[in-house]
């Protein structure tokens, strides 16, 4: 019997394909790892709190940024007319219009190297301390890591209580990068003002 050249070429096919299959399972593949940087449950990174004070800065004002971006951030001297620093241009002190209740601000040389905390202001440290809670309790939360120094023109039990984050010790920190917070104990044993940032923490007498 002859076999029709389309019938011939039809069987041919088939044979090919046949030969061509693979009958073995699929190996498991395993799924691609997720992208977590586009996943809605990735982690995020929580901005600065803007009532907590931390060595580093308070909400939006982080030590050694800008006198432009701070102002930016918190607004120009809400008082122009007051006192602040000696030498405005090396060195100013001063409340921002937008920054919160008793909360003041030292620019050195066009960066912000100190926040303080004074009067009626609210703000923590990330410690839970602010103005009025006492010494003792200081002491106990920061354990070793808080060195006292004699308050210079006040006698004991007022003393400054430090706590450095990174780059401080007992003795006098030069280190530009180092930060710390200063906790003013007064004669009554209880927090007066508090500071935060470089080592102007140190500073006694404004920016001096």
């Amino acid at each position: 019997m002859m076999i029709r050249p389309a019938a011939a070429i039809g069987v041919c096919m088939l044979l090919l394909a046949a030969c061509g299959r693979d009958d073995r399972p699929a190996a498991d593949a395993s799924p691609p790892a997720p992208d977590m940087t586009a996943s809605p449950s990735a982690p995020i990174a929580a901005p600065a709190a803007a009532d907590t004070l931390t060595a580093d800065g308070l909400g939006p004002a982080r030590i050694g940024m800008s006198k432009a971006d701070l102002i930016a951030a918190w607004g120009d001297d809400a008082n122009p007319g007051a006192v602040g620093g000696a030498e405005p241009e090396a060195c100013d002190i001063f409340h921002p219009a937008r920054a919160p209740k008793g909360v003041s601000v030292m620019i050195q040389n066009g960066r912000l190297t100190r926040i303080t905390l004074a009067r009626d202001a609210g703000v923590k440290t990330d410690r839970g301390f602010g103005l009025g809670d006492t010494a003792l309790a200081i002491k106990q939360a920061y354990g070793g890591a808080v060195f006292s120094q004699p308050h210079k023109y006040q006698d004991a039990p007022a003393e400054d209580l430090f706590a450095w984050a990174r780059g401080g010790s007992t003795a006098y920190v030069a280190d530009p990068s180092a930060r710390g917070v200063r906790y003013e104990i007064g004669a009554d044993g209880k927090v007066g003002m508090i500071h935060a940032g470089d080592p102007s923490i140190q500073l006694v007498e404004g920016c001096s």
